[in-house]
């Protein structure tokens, strides 16, 4: 039946009518919507630590909020704690997980115009299911103390991993509570009164050593039930990785009773010029939306009671414990970490595997290569410097290798001075300069001919290595290796997979660490550091030399 010709036409006509009335929007929604949703003005660049990545999506809805947009700079804490420190970072702002160590310096204190805190999260310890269960640790009102987690570190009960407490504020933090709860002291301490016994029994249970919290989860899911039963990081990561399904075990989080440090991710001011923009900002932050958003997605505790009482189902019911006192000396600061480098952590030992084929004359590569070994063997006093450098007690193998591996030459630092009460900076004593010298003369006589037998001589290290660990054991082991190319003799690829598969578990357990350049094979040394445990460095974006920083806080 055909619908009428006069019904057709008064049909379109209603249509035009409708689209008509919905093109004149009404002023004040007009203005409502712009409200809402400003264009965005102007950029405010944020230098973060590697630790807030997963707060990246919140810089769209920061632009829409407020008309700003953030632009992150990541990195790790100690060396862009320096960046602030030395004027290089280059950004407006500044957003790391505590900035307890970079404000305890006038220095520190003149580069920050502003700062607001914005979010928390403590450091907690994470004890697998079963051992928790085990130790009677898994009782709602128990009330453990940083004592009694030292202590099942000293007898062997607790292994754990943690970031490097000279390179990562959570490392650093952790070793700051139980130093803070061992002193004793209601008001802050001072490098006199640090209580030695606390720090050397916590660090025996020390297991797993890495520079962020993503590599640190990777190797612990692969060691958790076998080489550790503990990780000690942030709450909120804790309860991400409990969360994610791919532990073997979740873990039972232990918020020490006598007290906590922890991370209030303070949003610094750098630029004067950006003021504005800040605290547009910062009032968004602090503001309903995003605050849920954080504890929601990044399970962080809010800064804003009314938020936090709207998110009690998400977070443990212990809540915010008492804060550990945080001594504003930096001698404490500067002190502890010196100490740990070079008297309490377990003694670095690692094999450098060194390209000297005849392709590292070109672009300057064989150059990068000596700087780099002589700046882990320098006098470099910048805090980064201090860290990449060689440590007490350490023991270090030089392995190049061309067309075969060739003249293994080995370097053991002496230890210090012995020290009884409290920690401090100590000079290098003439025994170790002269093991500092002696390396950087090994650097400077490198030189670059043959081929590229890479696969054979990192096995050849990772078998040293296991005879080393199996008649020095107190030693943290690592193979570092350096390339600028594909391997063109001996092994290829597929014969390292199967002989590697072959090594026993113990040497298995060591990462290897992979430096790139020139024409080396990404793809291929990505694919096999995943195999070994280790990771890549990518020394075409980066100078070598700073690549050496990265790799020392994985040691």
């Amino acid at each position: 039946m055909k619908t009428p010709r006069w019904l057709a036409i008064a049909a379109l006509f209603a249509l035009a009518l409708l689209a008509t009335a919905c093109d004149k929007k009404d002023p004040a929604t007009v203005a409502a919507a712009t409200q809402a949703a400003p264009a965005v003005q102007t950029t405010l660049s944020v230098l973060a630590t590697s630790d807030l990545r997963d707060i990246e999506p919140l810089a769209e809805m920061v632009g829409k909020a407020t008309g700003v947009r953030l632009q992150f700079k990541f990195g790790g804490t100690m060396e862009s704690t320096e960046a602030v420190l030395n004027g290089a970072s280059q950004t407006d702002a500044a957003w790391f997980a505590n900035a307890k160590y970079l404000l305890s310096s006038p220095q520190g204190q003149g580069r920050v115009k502003l700062q607001e805190k914005i979010m928390l999260s403590p450091i907690v310890v994470g004890v697998s299911e079963s051992d928790a269960h085990k130790q009677g640790w898994d009782k709602a009102d128990l009330k453990l103390t940083w004592k009694d987690i030292a202590n099942a570190a000293k007898t062997g009960k607790l292994n754990y991993a943690l970031a490097n407490p000279a390179t990562s504020n959570q490392g650093f933090m952790a070793l700051m509570g139980v130093v803070a709860a061992a002193g004793g002291k209601a008001e802050a301490l001072t490098a006199a009164d640090v209580d030695r016994g606390a720090i050397a029994d916590f660090l025996k249970g020390y297991k797993l050593p890495g520079d962020n919290s993503t590599y640190l989860s990777e190797r612990f899911i692969q060691q958790q039930g076998s080489r550790v039963n503990a990780f000690i990081n942030y709450e909120s990561w804790l309860l991400s990785l409990n969360a994610s399904g791919k532990l073997r075990e979740k873990l039972v989080l232990i918020h020490p009773f006598e007290g906590v440090s922890t991370a209030d991710y303070p949003l610094m001011l750098l630029n004067e010029a950006k003021r504005e923009a800040f605290l547009k900002v910062v009032e968004y932050l602090k503001g309903d939306e995003a605050q849920t958003w954080l504890a929601r997605q990044t399970l962080r505790r809010p800064i804003q009671p009314a938020v936090a009482a709207r998110v009690e189902d998400i977070l443990p019911r212990q809540g915010m414990q008492i804060e550990l006192p945080f001594s504003p000396d930096r001698a404490l600061a500067d002190g502890l970490i010196a100490a740990y480098l070079n008297e309490f952590r377990t003694p670095i030992a690692s094999t450098f595997v060194l390209d000297t084929s005849g392709s590292m004359n070109g672009e300057n590569r064989r150059q990068q290569l000596v700087d780099a070994i002589q700046y882990i063997a320098g006098a470099d006093a910048s805090l980064t410097g201090r860290i990449a450098k060689l440590t007490n007690r350490e023991r270090l193998w030089l392995q190049p290798f061309s067309s075969e591996p060739y003249g293994l030459t080995a370097f053991e630092i002496p230890a210090g001075a012995a020290t009884t009460k409290g920690v401090q900076e100590q000079s290098d004593s003439a025994a170790k300069q002269k093991v500092l010298a002696e390396v950087r003369s090994f650097a400077d006589h490198l030189e670059m001919k043959g081929s590229t037998a890479l696969y054979d001589t990192v096995l050849m290290a990772l078998k040293h290595m296991l005879e080393e660990r199996q008649s020095h054991s107190g030693f943290q082991y690592s193979v570092v290796v350096f390339t600028d190319g594909e391997s063109n003799v001996g092994g290829r690829i597929e014969d390292f997979r199967t002989s590697y598969a072959a090594l026993p578990e113990d040497v298995r357990a060591i990462p290897v660490f992979w430096v790139l350049f020139g024409e080396a094979n990404e793809a291929a040394l990505k694919d096999l550091a995943k195999l070994t445990g280790g990771r890549v460095f990518d020394a075409r974006k980066t100078p070598l030399y700073s690549v050496f920083k990265d790799i020392r806080a994985y040691q």
